[in-house]
């Protein structure tokens, strides 16, 4: 037993025994017994960094690991090692909700369109590749359809929609919502899955209107859209799977408030930068 904890026994106990009787019971020094009693008026010296830690925690509302939360230090001029920021974390109980991977059963789909992405999943400017899917969230009135847009230059949301129908609706409303938003030339390639409304006849046609080039996913091979399904992980993980939802209203709150906080306020690890900072430093 190591003798802090010793001390720590003997000073819960010290108004009912001896403190001498004690300390020769436990083979410590009483020298040591009182040291370690004035040290405990003293604050931990990793305190303030804890406080700093767990006001970005609750900015985030507790998603960052240590490196994002290294970076936010960093901008809000409290530098330290990364290291030291882990160690910490894992003192005070500051840890983030750890990911868990999901894992997901595809369906038949007609292969409409050649796949243009081909898992090259960089851009050079912002509106130049775009990546779309549908996933559900389960509420206590049945499931809320998510469909996003989501921009691999900046990994930001250009546009989303929800409704509690998984339809063409929702696919077109969202291709809809991003063009009365985003510039769109006729470079812009648009990635799906082969789901059966992005291999519609009313998607084929929305598309050739606005001048989008369609792309789609292989027959059996998820990872050529993974940056669509990475994004659901991360806002299931640190949103949804965190509160049981009762009504399809609240969920659509929920989902509102998180990409709101994922496009302007979560930073990134790689670019050190929120998705609209970065889309903001190519516009400048």
């Amino acid at each position: 037993m190591k003798a802090s904890v010793k001390y720590k026994v003997i000073y819960r106990h010290r108004e009912k025994y001896s403190i001498s009787e004690m300390c020769r019971f436990f083979s410590v020094s009483r020298s040591g017994y009182y040291d370690y009693v004035r040290r405990m008026d003293v604050p931990a010296k990793d305190l303030p960094l804890a406080e700093k830690i767990r006001e970005c925690q609750t900015e985030c509302r507790n998603t960052y690991g240590y490196r994002r939360v290294h970076i936010w230090l960093e901008r809000n001029g409290t530098h330290c090692n990364p290291k030291t920021v882990l160690r910490v974390m894992n003192k005070y109980n500051l840890l983030s909700v750890i990911r868990r991977r999901r894992y997901v059963k595809y369906g038949e789909a007609l292969h409409r369109y050649p796949n243009l992405l081909n898992r090259d999943f960089t851009a050079e400017r912002p509106n130049q590749k775009w990546v779309t899917d549908i996933s559900y969230i389960r509420t206590g009135q049945g499931f809320l359809y998510l469909s996003v847009i989501r921009d691999l230059y900046d990994n930001s949301i250009v546009a989303y929609k929800t409704s509690s129908e998984q339809n063409i609706n929702l696919v077109l409303n969202t291709i809809k919502a991003a063009k009365r938003t985003e510039k769109v030339t006729a470079e812009l390639q648009l990635h799906s899955d082969q789901g059966a409304q992005y291999a519609s006849h009313a998607y084929f046609e929305l598309t050739q209107r606005y001048g989008i080039t369609p792309s789609m996913s292989r027959r059996g091979n998820p990872y050529d859209n993974a940056l669509a399904e990475n994004f659901f992980s991360i806002l299931k993980t640190e949103c949804i799977y965190r509160t049981k939802i009762a009504t399809l209203t609240e969920a659509k709150k929920l989902i509102d408030e998180y990409i709101y906080f994922y496009n302007n306020q979560r930073i990134q690890t790689k670019t050190k930068l929120t998705p609209l900072e970065l889309r903001r430093q190519y516009a400048a």
